[in-house]
């Protein structure tokens, strides 16, 4: 661990407090990587400062075990520690104590970042939107990981959260059909289009054009107000050929479409582009690839450039996922 990592502590699972917590503490001053690690560790349980080496925390048996195992810590790098039960406050001094838990002004802020993203609804890309709401609620998560008293603020922001969740959905599947392809329409060797930014689900589209559907395309990435070529087939905007429906992202759509959901292999990389860009059913693998989508866009000069390392990444999911037909 390096010296800003809390120690490992016990899941946060908090029952109703009976009392208060102290933990009073000597830190030594000789061993800086042990003393961050202990503040660390105790702001990432919630505690509040009383004065310098004090600490409260209302007393849990979450909060009660983590204390334990940071005060063995302490005790193990020669510094003292000691953990105090309080019980017996009046009425007024637990009203002070439960205010610094307070946890109102971090949700307001939070709130206030949702619904400042409604000025780009039908504006923004709404992956890129949804990519930020999908952080506000792990913030969520964080802030009420350490609620203790919750307030009306926390109701207020959950409810924020699940009303900007349902709005950006109808924006990421739009209830309308994808542009039409003409009957009998020739896919091969045609000009593809789509527009930026790139991310998971256009940089998948494209791969799977150039891999399975048109080895020759030619594909163009068009800013938002550009028109599109002549006899261009489109795919991941609204009105495109493929585009989003209600349940599928663009690369699903087109597997379907393209007689190509037989492959568990594609299905399989469409489950983790999904994830990517529109949250959902939790993939074990997308973290990785996100990682290595981010780290494509940083070494990457052009489109072109990041399409190119973004197809390295999805040959190589696809040859780990692909199973050949039982003879």
């Amino acid at each position: 661990m390096d010296d800003a990592t809390p120690l490992p502590l016990p899941p946060a699972e908090h029952s109703a407090a009976s009392g208060w917590l102290l933990t009073v503490t000597q830190l030594p001053t000789e061993d800086p990587s042990s003393r961050m690690r202990v503040l660390r560790t105790l702001e990432s349980l919630g505690a509040a400062v009383m004065r310098e080496g004090v600490f409260l925390l209302p007393d849990t048996p979450a909060n009660r075990q983590s204390l334990q195992t940071l005060t063995e810590y302490i005790l193990k790098v020669a510094g003292s520690a000691y953990l105090l039960h309080v019980g017996a406050v009046t009425p007024e001094q637990h009203e002070e104590y439960k205010k610094l838990f307070d946890r109102s002004a971090r949700y307001e802020s939070l709130i206030k970042t949702v619904e400042s993203l409604r000025v780009g609804f039908g504006h923004s890309d709404p992956s890129a939107i949804s990519r930020v709401v999908h952080k506000q609620r792990r913030e969520f998560e964080t802030i009420a990981a350490l609620d203790f008293f919750p307030t009306a603020s926390r109701a207020r922001a959950q409810e924020t959260l699940t009303a900007a969740d349902a709005e950006v959905r109808k924006l990421l599947f739009p209830a309308q059909a994808n542009a039409a392809l003409a009957p009998g329409e020739a896919l091969l060797g045609r000009t593809w289009v789509t527009r930026k930014p790139l991310w998971a689900d256009r940089l998948a589209s494209a791969w799977l054009i150039r891999r399975f559907v048109d080895p020759e395309a030619t594909l163009t990435w068009l800013e938002k107000t550009q028109p599109l070529p002549e006899n261009a087939l489109s795919f991941g905007f609204e009105g495109a050929h493929f585009t989003n429906s209600e349940t599928r992202i663009t690369y699903e759509e087109m597997i379907n479409r393209l007689d190509l959901a037989k492959n568990g292999a594609l299905l399989k990389i469409g489950s983790i582009v999904h994830y990517l860009e529109v949250r959902g059913t939790p993939v074990a693998e997308a973290a990785g690839v996100q990682t290595l989508l981010q780290g494509a866009m940083r070494r990457s000069n052009s489109d072109t450039e990041l399409l190119a390392e973004a197809e390295k990444t999805f040959d190589l999911l696809y040859e780990a996922y692909y199973q050949p037909p039982k003879s």
